[in-house]
Protein backbone atom coordinates (compact mmCIF):
# COMPACT_ATOMS: atom_id res chain seq x y z
CA UNK A 1 0.00 0.00 0.00
CA UNK A 2 1.13 3.68 -0.84
CA UNK A 3 1.41 5.87 1.81
CA UNK A 4 0.57 9.23 1.45
CA UNK A 5 3.07 11.46 3.00
CA UNK A 6 3.61 14.90 3.64
CA UNK A 7 7.13 15.56 5.36
CA UNK A 8 7.09 18.99 6.45
CA UNK A 9 3.56 18.58 8.27
CA UNK A 10 2.03 16.08 9.91
CA UNK A 11 -1.28 15.15 8.51
CA UNK A 12 -4.36 16.03 10.37
CA UNK A 13 -8.01 15.88 9.51
CA UNK A 14 -9.61 18.83 7.24
CA UNK A 15 -13.15 17.92 8.33
CA UNK A 16 -15.00 16.44 11.15
CA UNK A 17 -14.09 13.03 13.15
CA UNK A 18 -16.75 10.81 13.75
CA UNK A 19 -16.40 7.94 15.85
CA UNK A 20 -18.82 4.60 16.12
CA UNK A 21 -19.77 2.75 19.01
CA UNK A 22 -20.68 -0.59 19.66
CA UNK A 23 -19.49 -1.83 16.18
CA UNK A 24 -17.72 -4.98 17.13
CA UNK A 25 -19.58 -8.17 17.63
CA UNK A 26 -17.43 -9.12 20.79
CA UNK A 27 -18.94 -5.60 22.65
CA UNK A 28 -22.39 -6.03 21.06
CA UNK A 29 -22.68 -9.27 22.19
CA UNK A 30 -21.47 -8.38 25.81
CA UNK A 31 -24.30 -5.37 26.08
CA UNK A 32 -26.86 -6.63 24.65
CA UNK A 33 -28.59 -8.22 27.46
CA UNK A 34 -28.60 -4.53 28.56
CA UNK A 35 -30.02 -3.05 25.44
CA UNK A 36 -33.09 -3.24 26.63
CA UNK A 37 -32.98 -1.10 29.71
CA UNK A 38 -33.80 2.35 30.57
CA UNK A 39 -33.79 4.84 28.78
CA UNK A 40 -33.32 3.15 25.66
CA UNK A 41 -35.44 0.29 25.62
CA UNK A 42 -34.36 -1.14 22.32
CA UNK A 43 -31.09 -2.19 20.50
CA UNK A 44 -29.91 0.71 18.34
CA UNK A 45 -30.83 0.33 14.48
CA UNK A 46 -28.90 2.48 13.09
CA UNK A 47 -24.97 3.15 13.77
CA UNK A 48 -24.16 4.93 16.85
CA UNK A 49 -21.89 7.82 16.17
CA UNK A 50 -20.36 10.76 18.59
CA UNK A 51 -17.08 13.36 17.40
CA UNK A 52 -13.90 14.17 18.43
CA UNK A 53 -13.98 17.69 18.43
CA UNK A 54 -11.04 19.72 16.90
CA UNK A 55 -9.01 19.98 20.24
CA UNK A 56 -8.74 16.34 20.38
CA UNK A 57 -6.26 16.33 17.63
CA UNK A 58 -3.07 15.15 18.48
CA UNK A 59 -0.36 15.72 15.38
CA UNK A 60 2.63 12.61 15.23
CA UNK A 61 5.11 12.90 17.59
CA UNK A 62 3.23 14.65 20.05
CA UNK A 63 2.47 12.93 23.68
CA UNK A 64 -0.78 11.99 25.27
CA UNK A 65 -1.29 14.66 28.41
CA UNK A 66 -3.18 13.91 31.57
CA UNK A 67 -4.23 16.44 33.28
CA UNK A 68 -7.42 17.55 35.76
CA UNK A 69 -6.83 14.03 38.14
CA UNK A 70 -7.11 11.64 35.56
CA UNK A 71 -4.70 8.87 36.12
CA UNK A 72 -5.50 5.93 33.33
CA UNK A 73 -6.60 6.17 29.86
CA UNK A 74 -8.67 3.66 27.63
CA UNK A 75 -6.64 2.71 24.13
CA UNK A 76 -9.12 2.33 21.33
CA UNK A 77 -7.17 1.10 18.03
CA UNK A 78 -9.44 2.29 15.09
CA UNK A 79 -9.15 2.87 11.43
CA UNK A 80 -10.02 6.28 10.39
CA UNK A 81 -11.96 6.37 6.77
CA UNK A 82 -11.02 9.72 5.20
CA UNK A 83 -13.58 10.62 2.73
CA UNK A 84 -13.01 11.98 -0.77
CA UNK A 85 -15.04 15.11 -3.00
CA UNK A 86 -17.19 12.03 -4.43
CA UNK A 87 -18.85 10.64 -1.14
CA UNK A 88 -16.62 7.25 -1.41
CA UNK A 89 -13.64 6.75 0.80
CA UNK A 90 -10.37 8.10 -0.29
CA UNK A 91 -7.55 7.06 2.51
CA UNK A 92 -7.51 5.44 5.82
CA UNK A 93 -5.48 6.29 8.53
CA UNK A 94 -4.88 4.11 12.05
CA UNK A 95 -6.18 6.61 14.89
CA UNK A 96 -5.67 6.40 18.93
CA UNK A 97 -8.95 7.56 20.24
CA UNK A 98 -8.23 7.63 23.86
CA UNK A 99 -10.91 8.37 26.41
CA UNK A 100 -11.33 8.39 30.26
CA UNK A 101 -12.47 5.14 31.59
CA UNK A 102 -16.45 5.25 31.91
CA UNK A 103 -19.34 3.00 32.32
CA UNK A 104 -21.75 3.98 29.22
CA UNK A 105 -21.49 1.97 26.48
CA UNK A 106 -24.29 3.95 24.31
CA UNK A 107 -24.17 7.54 25.06
CA UNK A 108 -20.46 8.24 26.95
CA UNK A 109 -20.23 12.16 28.04
CA UNK A 110 -18.59 14.48 26.31
CA UNK A 111 -15.80 15.14 28.68
CA UNK A 112 -14.85 11.71 28.51
CA UNK A 113 -13.88 11.07 24.87
CA UNK A 114 -13.28 15.10 23.78
CA UNK A 115 -10.66 16.28 26.29
CA UNK A 116 -7.31 18.08 24.65
CA UNK A 117 -5.21 15.53 22.93
CA UNK A 118 -7.04 12.70 23.10
CA UNK A 119 -7.12 11.71 19.52
CA UNK A 120 -3.35 10.39 18.45
CA UNK A 121 -2.80 10.75 14.89
CA UNK A 122 -0.26 9.20 12.19
CA UNK A 123 2.57 11.38 10.28
CA UNK A 124 0.48 10.08 6.99
CA UNK A 125 -2.50 8.81 5.37
CA UNK A 126 -2.52 5.54 3.28
CA UNK A 127 -5.12 5.12 0.00
CA UNK A 128 -8.09 3.15 0.42
CA UNK A 129 -7.85 -0.49 -0.26
CA UNK A 130 -10.98 -2.29 -0.57
CA UNK A 131 -9.37 -5.55 1.61
CA UNK A 132 -9.26 -3.45 5.03
CA UNK A 133 -12.05 -5.29 6.12
CA UNK A 134 -9.75 -8.49 6.83
CA UNK A 135 -6.98 -5.58 8.30
CA UNK A 136 -5.65 -6.65 11.48
CA UNK A 137 -4.57 -3.91 14.29
CA UNK A 138 -2.15 -4.70 16.88
CA UNK A 139 -1.64 -1.95 20.40
CA UNK A 140 1.35 -2.23 22.13
CA UNK A 141 2.25 -1.16 25.25
CA UNK A 142 5.77 -0.66 26.54
CA UNK A 143 6.88 -2.72 23.64
CA UNK A 144 4.08 -5.65 24.18
CA UNK A 145 1.15 -6.91 22.47
CA UNK A 146 -1.90 -6.02 24.79
CA UNK A 147 -4.77 -6.40 22.26
CA UNK A 148 -5.13 -7.25 18.83
CA UNK A 149 -8.22 -5.99 16.48
CA UNK A 150 -9.54 -8.14 13.70
CA UNK A 151 -11.56 -5.57 11.20
CA UNK A 152 -13.02 -9.11 10.08
CA UNK A 153 -15.19 -9.11 13.40
CA UNK A 154 -16.70 -5.98 12.96
CA UNK A 155 -20.69 -5.60 13.26
CA UNK A 156 -21.04 -3.63 9.78
CA UNK A 157 -18.63 -4.32 7.54
CA UNK A 158 -16.92 -0.88 6.16
CA UNK A 159 -18.87 -0.61 3.35
CA UNK A 160 -21.97 -1.31 5.17
CA UNK A 161 -20.92 0.99 7.54
CA UNK A 162 -20.55 3.78 5.33
CA UNK A 163 -23.75 2.96 3.54
CA UNK A 164 -26.19 2.91 6.82
CA UNK A 165 -24.21 6.41 7.99
CA UNK A 166 -25.15 7.72 4.75
CA UNK A 167 -29.10 7.41 5.16
CA UNK A 168 -29.41 9.72 7.81
CA UNK A 169 -26.52 12.14 7.09
CA UNK A 170 -24.23 13.51 4.45
CA UNK A 171 -20.00 12.75 4.77
CA UNK A 172 -18.01 15.45 3.51
CA UNK A 173 -14.82 15.67 2.03
CA UNK A 174 -12.00 15.38 4.44
CA UNK A 175 -14.63 14.25 6.81
CA UNK A 176 -13.20 10.81 9.11
CA UNK A 177 -15.46 8.29 9.85
CA UNK A 178 -13.56 5.73 12.66
CA UNK A 179 -15.01 2.01 12.05
CA UNK A 180 -14.90 1.70 15.71
CA UNK A 181 -13.20 -0.03 18.42
CA UNK A 182 -12.83 -3.22 20.38
CA UNK A 183 -13.22 -4.31 23.54
CA UNK A 184 -11.26 -6.98 25.44
CA UNK A 185 -12.79 -10.51 26.30
CA UNK A 186 -14.04 -9.16 29.57
CA UNK A 187 -15.58 -5.71 28.43
CA UNK A 188 -12.41 -3.53 28.79
CA UNK A 189 -9.96 -1.78 26.75
CA UNK A 190 -6.36 -1.60 27.48
CA UNK A 191 -5.82 0.81 29.84
CA UNK A 192 -2.00 2.91 29.79
CA UNK A 193 -0.68 5.64 32.65
CA UNK A 194 1.88 7.79 32.54
CA UNK A 195 4.90 6.66 31.73
CA UNK A 196 3.58 4.09 28.72
CA UNK A 197 4.37 4.10 25.61
CA UNK A 198 1.27 3.37 23.80
CA UNK A 199 1.74 1.90 20.17
CA UNK A 200 -1.19 0.92 17.19
CA UNK A 201 0.22 -0.74 13.72
CA UNK A 202 -1.47 -2.76 10.84
CA UNK A 203 0.59 -3.79 7.84
CA UNK A 204 0.96 -1.26 4.94
CA UNK A 205 -0.53 1.64 7.06
CA UNK A 206 1.43 4.31 9.13
CA UNK A 207 1.47 3.24 12.68
CA UNK A 208 0.61 6.06 16.11
CA UNK A 209 3.01 5.65 18.70
CA UNK A 210 2.11 8.15 21.97
CA UNK A 211 3.69 8.75 24.80
CA UNK A 212 1.02 9.62 27.88
CA UNK A 213 2.95 12.16 30.51
CA UNK A 214 1.05 14.02 33.36
CA UNK A 215 0.81 17.84 33.24
CA UNK A 216 -0.77 18.15 36.62
CA UNK A 217 -3.89 20.30 36.70
CA UNK A 218 -5.18 22.63 33.65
Amino acid sequence: MQIIRTPQHPWQPQGTVYGTLLNFQREWDLWAPRMHDEPHKAPPKKPVLYVKSANTFNAAGHDLVLQDGVSEVDVGASLGLVMGHDGQIQAGALLLDWSVPHTSYFRPPIKFRCRDGYLGLPQALTPFQSDWDQLNIEVLCNGLVVQRVALSTLKRSIPQLLADVSDFMTLQAGDVLMVGTDCLEGGLRPRARAGDTVEIRAAGLESVVQNVTTGGAA
